[in-house]
C-alpha cells in the first residue's frame, strides 16, 4: 500500500510522503505513507511498510526529546478518531497531532560532508555559504555542526538552501535564533545517542511549529527520509558511506540519465528490497527492537 485512502475523515493536505486528515478545530491525523521521495521528485514505487517505519522511529525520537522541546503529539490513540473498519489503512503509520503554524523553513543541520555540501565545497570551500576549513574530504567530521536552512517548496517544487541572513528576513530574527539553537542542540543530543548504537547522524532536517508563541517539534525526526545515517564501523572519510537512509535510492538515480524532474523513474525490485532492508536495520540498531 502506497498510500492510506477513502478514510471517511477531511483530507487537509498530501506531502511528498505524509497526509493530514482534520479531526477537529484542534487536531489533525498524520499518515506516513509507503511513498519514497527523492531529488524532491515522488517516485511510482512504494517502498513496503516505510510508512511505519518512519512513524515507529520518529515516535522513539520524539519520546526521547520530550523534556528538550515540546513536540505535536496530543496525547490521543489513533483508534480514538478513526473509525474502526479504517483503522487497517492507518495501523502502526498514523498519530494524532496538534493542528498549528508550521515555520516557513526547514531546520538542516549538519555535522558531515555530503551530498550537496560536498558538491558545493570542492567548488568554492563553503557549504551554504557558510566557508569551512581547506583540506577537508568527502565525508569529513565538520568542526562544529552548521545550521543550513532551507526553504520549504510545495510538493513537485524543490527546496532550496538559504543564508541565514534569509532566514531572519522570512520568519524574523528572534525566531531563526531559537530554530537554529533548538536544532543544534537536537542534533547533537541525537548524534551522541546513536553513537552508542553505532550510527553517525550525518546530517538531518527539523520541521518546527508554534502554538501561542512557544516552539513545537512537528513532522517526522530522524528518520531515514530525513537524515543521513552511516555505520559507525564502516566510517572512513575521503568516500561516500555506506548508508541505511535513502542515499540509497538517490545514489542508483545518480547513474541513470534523469533530470530530476517528474515523473521519476522506475525502481527496480532489487533496489526496494535493499532499501526497505535499510529503513529496517535503521529502526533496530537504533532503538535495540524489531518492528
Amino acid at each position: 500500500m502506497s498510500t492510506p485512502t477513502n478514510l471517511s475523515l477531511n483530507k487537509l493536505y498530501s506531502g511528498k510522503v505524509r497526509d493530514l486528515y482534520e479531526v477537529d478545530g484542534q487536531r489533525m491525523l498524520m499518515v506516513a505513507s509507503d511513498r519514497l521521495s527523492a531529488f524532491d521528485v515522488i517516485l511510482a514505487e512504494p517502498i513496503p511498510d516505510k510508512g511505519k517505519i518512519l512513524t515507529a522511529i520518529s515516535n522513539f525520537w520524539f519520546d526521547k526529546f520530550s523534556t528538550l522541546v515540546p513536540n505535536h503529539f496530543t496525547g490521543d490513540r489513533v483508534e480514538d478518531v478513526v473509525p474502526a473498519a479504517e483503522l487497517p489503512l492507518v495501523e502502526g503509520r498514523a498519530v494524532v497531532a496538534k493542528r498549528l503554524k508550521p515555520v516557513a523553513v526547514e531546520a538542516i543541520v549538519r555535522g558531515y560532508l555530503a551530498g550537496s555540501g560536498w558538491k558545493e565545497y570542492q567548488k568554492s570551500g563553503t557549504v551554504c555559504g557558510i566557508a569551512l576549513p581547506a583540506g577537508l574530504k568527502e565525508a569529513s567530521k565538520l568542526p562544529e555542526p552548521i545550521f543550513t536552512p532551507s526553504t520549504k517548496a510545495a510538493v513537485g517544487d524543490h527546496d532550496e538552501n538559504i543564508s541565514f541572513e534569509e532566514c531572519e528576513a522570512i520568519i524574523g530574527k528572534e525566531l531563526a535564533a531559537q530554530v537554529r539553537d533548538t536544532s543544534i542542540a537536537l542534533y547533537r543530543a541525537a548524534v551522541e545517542y546513536a553513537a552508542t548504537r553505532g550510527i553517525i547522524i550525518a546530517d538531518t532536517k527539523f520541521e518546527f511549529g508554534k502554538i501561542d508563541g512557544e516552539l513545537i517539534l512537528i513532522d517526522e525526526v530522524l528518520t531515514p527520509d530525513s537524515s543521513r545515517f552511516w555505520p559507525l564501523d564502516e566510517y572512513e572519510p575521503g568516500r561516500g558511506q555506506h548508508a541505511f537512509d535513502k542515499q540509497y535510492v538517490r545514489d542508483y538515480l545518480e547513474t541513470l540519465d534523469w533530470d530530476k524532474a517528474p515523473p521519476g523513474p522506475e525502481l527496480p525490485a532489487e533496489i526496494i528490497e535493499k532499501s526497505q532492508a535499510r529503513y529496517l536495520e535503521a529502526y533496530q540498531r537504533l532503538t535495540g527492537t524489531e518492528l
